[in-house]
């Protein structure tokens, strides 16, 4: 019994895979000695009971009284050893479910999207889970009783490790722009508690909102301070009529601006709240091409600088006024005349535009609007459908655009489960696409003679 209490007390001050600090097992090796002190009142209450049998031996008079003193001695005895291996199995069992409900334990702080890491009071590092070996590139044992600061070189973290203020998270920025919250907590026998989370996606967003709050800003400014100052000029000044004409004018253009602004605002605000688009309402493809060629009219040019092509890629000519659409009317429109106007405004004269469509072979429609711009560079491409985004700033304001048409274009695909594509040469043109899934693609069936 002393051997196995030895054995149980030397394994129970070994948790998470390492020997716990000898403070932290005070409590393992105090209640093992409060069994070894029971085991040894129970061998003092042995020797009593020995010498008490003794002396009933000694004075047996007859081999019946001594064979009865035995056979009483060989009851205690078979009586103590059935206490004593229930006491062992029940042990046994509260060791094991104390065991299993630590594992269950671990395992949930291993699977926890934050990363724990169990510190010394001298900041060494005891324990961490995977999460934290992914935040910081930790790998126990190797870095097992390690100080914390030796590993996590930040000097923002530094600075708040030795301040002893933890009140409140650190922001650290690791390598590859990833940036992590860390606080501290003090638990225990001064021991510290280091919890972690990635918030690079967080901070993303909040710079982009940032960053919206502060371009809206700017679109809304430019036409007010014009509208200001036509408002202030005509009150200063005693215009003729032509010139107030003009003025108005020019008034009403800044105006229609900063409507156009709201109007996108909200139809991007819509689109990105809005869920999938339904499938149970088809458009004819050709009646809604038809109709934009003739709004297109209103914004050419000159004669001949738009084109509309059906192409024989899978769908003959005569089948194409078939194809029908599952998808909101009023979205695709106004995906493919934002695209129509971007690629006016920003052709080289003479301007020449190209809507051509077909079917793949995979089922899909394909739009293409082409132009004669002035192409763009391809570090450009990838930030084009960002809210405001412009490869230059002068000549897009210039041509009278909000920033947000290819946003409102990338959005309405979506909803649609369809993508845009983008190509562009520099000084040649571009080609904007847009691909609808072929389960939203209506073919008409073509019966064999």
């Amino acid at each position: 019994m002393l051997v196995l209490s030895l054995v149980f007390s030397s394994a129970s001050v070994w948790i998470f895979g390492e020997p716990l600090h000898w403070s932290s097992a005070s409590v393992y090796f105090g209640f093992w000695l409060a069994a070894l002190g029971v085991l040894a009142l129970d061998a003092a209450a042995w020797h009593q009971l020995s010498l008490w049998l003794g002396k009933q031996l000694a004075k047996a008079s007859s081999p019946d009284e001594v064979a009865g003193a035995t056979h009483a001695l060989g009851l205690i005895a078979n009586d103590t050893k059935d206490q004593a291996e229930r006491l062992i199995a029940l042990h046994l069992r509260n060791t094991a479910g104390a065991q299993a409900r630590l594992n269950e334990f671990l395992a949930a702080i291993q699977v926890s999207p934050n990363g724990v890491t169990l510190l010394s009071a001298d900041a060494r590092i005891e324990w961490c889970n995977q999460t934290a070996m992914l935040h910081f590139g930790f790998d126990l044992p190797r870095d097992h009783a390690q100080l914390v600061g030796n590993l996590l070189r930040s000097p923002s973290f530094s600075a708040y490790l030795q301040s002893q203020r933890f009140e409140a998270e650190a922001l650290i920025e690791q390598a590859g722009g990833r940036q992590m919250a860390l606080q501290l907590h003090r638990y225990g026998d001064g021991r510290l508690l280091l919890l972690s989370r990635d918030v690079t996606a967080l901070e993303q967003a909040a710079q982009m909102r940032r960053d919206f709050v502060a371009n809206v800003s700017h679109e809304i400014r430019t036409p007010l301070t014009v509208l200001n100052g036509f408002v202030e000029t005509m009150r200063s000044l005693d215009l003729d009529a032509e010139s107030r004409e003009r003025y108005l004018g020019l008034m009403a253009q800044q105006g229609e601006r900063m409507q156009a602004l709201v109007t996108d605002l909200l139809a991007l605000s819509r689109l990105e709240s809005s869920p999938t688009a339904p499938m149970n309402s088809p458009i004819s493809v050709a009646d809604l091409l038809q109709n934009i060629e003739q709004q297109t009219q209103q914004i050419r040019r000159q004669p001949g600088d738009f084109a509309l092509n059906w192409l024989e890629n899978g769908v003959a000519s005569q089948e194409a006024a078939c194809i029908q659409l599952l998808a909101v009317e009023s979205e695709v429109h106004s995906a493919l005349t934002n695209l129509l106007t971007n690629a006016l405004r920003y052709s080289e004269t003479p301007s020449r535009i190209r809507l051509d469509c077909h079917v793949s072979e995979l089922g899909e429609l394909h739009m293409a609007v082409y132009d004669n711009g002035q192409g763009i560079a391809p570090e450009h491409i990838p930030r084009l459908t960002e809210r405001f985004y412009r490869t230059d700033v002068g000549r897009s304001r210039a041509a009278g655009g909000t920033g947000l048409g290819l946003a409102i274009v990338k959005h309405i695909m979506q909803r649609h489960e369809g993508r845009l594509q983008i190509e562009s040469t520099v000084g040649e043109g571009s080609c904007f696409t847009l691909v609808w899934p072929a389960k939203r693609v209506v073919q008409p069936v073509v019966l064999s003679a």
